[in-house]
Parts: C-alpha cells; sequence; structure tokens
C-alpha cells in the first residue's frame, strides 16, 4: 500500500511527516520507519512523525520514531516541523490558516504548544525543565537532587555533566572547543552510559558569549544530527544552571540557530526557529 508523506526539516534535522488522523493506529511499525528513514535504500530521515486526533483536549497528538525504530518522547525540531505540516493539511482542507496561529499538541511528554509566526519562525512552548535526577532519569545524584556539574567517566576521561529532562532526558558538557569533539566515539559511550538507565541524549557545548553557545549533538536513537531542538532548550537550562549564560540565547547548531529563553516569571522554556518543506510523495508501507 502507498503512504502519502512530507519530507520536513528543521535546521537539516529532517523528518518524514505523515498524516495518521484517519485511525488510531500508525500506519508504520517501527521496523517500516527504519526503512523509510534510511539515506540510501528509503526516502532519508532523523525520524518519521505522525499526526493523530488530539486527546484531552488538545487539537493533535504527535508520535515519532527515530531512526533506530525507538519512540522518544517528543522532539522539538520535529514539533516544529509537525506544526507546519498540520497548517499544510489545513490549508489543503480549505481552511484558514493565519499566523500567529497556535496548536496544542498532545506528546509523550506533556502538552506542547508550538505557534506559527508571521515570518515562518515556530515558536514553542517547550514547558517547564525537569532537574530532579530521578525524573530524568540519571542514577548521577539522589533522586530528589539536581545534577550540576558531577563528574563522569566517559572514555578514560572525567567530564563535568548537567543533566536536564525537556520530557526526554539529556547531558550537557562544557567545552572549550565543539568542533574538536570526537563525536562518533565520544556520543555512543555517552549514551548507553549505565549512569542513563533510559540512554540520553548528550549536547556538547562551547561558550562563545554569555547570551550565544555553540552546540554538538548525539541524540539517542538517531546519532549526530544537525539540531536538536529539546537539546538546544536544556543546553540554555544548564548554562544559566553553571552560570555559562543568561536566560535567553541564541543556540548555534550545525544546521543553524535557534533562540531559547527560559523564563524567569514562568519557568517554561521558549524556543524560535524554523521548519521548511522539502518534498512530498508516496512510499510503499
Amino acid at each position: 500500500m502507498a503512504i502519502a508523506f512530507s519530507k520536513y526539516h528543521g535546521l537539516g534535522n529532517d523528518f518524514v511527516l505523515v498524516d495518521n488522523r484517519h485511525q488510531a493506529d500508525l500506519m508504520l511499525t517501527a521496523e517500516q520507519a527504519v526503512k523509510w528513514c534510511d539515506r540510501n535504500f528509503g526516502i532519508g530521515a532523523d525520524g518519521v512523525i505522525f499526526v493523530l486526533p488530539g486527546q484531552a483536549g488538545t487539537d493533535y497528538t504527535m508520535r515519532i520514531f527515530n531512526s533506530d525504530g525507538s519512540e522518544p518522547e517528543m522532539c522539538g525540531n520535529g514539533i516544529r516541523c509537525l506544526a507546519q505540516f498540520i497548517a499544510e493539511l489545513e490549508t489543503q482542507a480549505g481552511q484558514v490558516v493565519a499566523a500567529p496561529k497556535a496548536y496544542a499538541i498532545h506528546t509523550r511528554a506533556g502538552t506542547m504548544t508550538p505557534k506559527l509566526q508571521p515570518d515562518g519562525q515556530v515558536t514553542v512552548d517547550m514547558g517547564a525543565p525537569i532537574l530532579r535526577a530521578g525524573e530524568i532519569p540519571t542514577t548521577l545524584a539522589a533522586a530528589a537532587q539536581q545534577v550540576v556539574n558531577q563528574p563522569l567517566g566517559v572514555a578514560d576521561q572525567s567530564w563535568a555533566v548537567t543533566c536536564v529532562s525537556m520530557g526526554n532526558p539529556h547531558c550537557i558538557t562544557f567545552v572549550n572547543d565543539v568542533a574538536a569533539i570526537a563525536l562518533a566515539q565520544l556520543g555512543p559511550q555517552f549514551e548507553h552510559h549505565p549512569a542513563f538507565p533510559q540512554r540520553i541524549n548528550t549536547e556538547f557545548i562551547e561558550v562563545i558569549s554569555r547570551d550565544y553557545l555553540k552546540m554538538r549533538v548525539w541524540e539517542r536513537g538517531a546519532g549526530a544530527t544537525l539540531a536538536c531542538g529539546t537539546g538546544a532548550c536544556a543546553a540554555l537550562v544548564a548554562g544559566v544552571l553553571t552560570e555559562n549564560c543568561d536566560r535567553a540565547a541564541t543556540v548555534e547548531l550545525p544546521g543553524g540557530p535557534l533562540r531559547i529563553e527560559w523564563s524567569a516569571s514562568d519557568n517554561r522554556v521558549y524556543m524560535t526557529g524554523p521548519a521548511a518543506k522539502v518534498f512530498a510523495g508516496t512510499m510503499a508501507g
């Protein structure tokens, strides 16, 4: 059976989007999603995202498979792409979609609210960061404590790490030269470290100034990617906790910049960045 899809990317973090609103079951299995994500024999993507009917008063539901078939709680770049895809679907159905336009999206990390901006950017209320070790989860501290600049042994080296969950778990470490990091070697060792029972996303951060950070990321289940929205949010939170940056900053990823703010008034993290359609087509399930 041929299934229609659209391909989107957020700063090079790319996804296949599938309209799954007509049925409760996902139109692809995890194994099929892996094949779709294959860059040589499939469409090529970091993940497959499905839009389903809303739950618990939300407008829509988001489900996602990573390129390895695992299912993360949510994805920051992915939800920006999802918002643009939903606007495309609504426009095709004859609905008037005028920015600013917000959607309440049910995810495994809770309700997220992306808002389409008049300039084509998408702002997402990513919610409050989760800082207790037991909720991230990590065993680097007691369950109720925060993990800030804690030592972690990886590759015969001690790294000062700060852990944050944005609905999915992140380990952040600040380095002098992010370009010098051997990401392909270090990333899997962080991801599968026994201190992280659900594996971990890892961000290596170079502080350029208090309002400008450079980041490289190894994503749990996807490997090295050009951008990670939740990772950029977690990095800024970690920067504030370690006094490396201000509460609002630009985070530059290999695919481009995101603007991140950790609001002091409501404790929520806001991410603003682009999402662009690449092409559409059909693919055998």
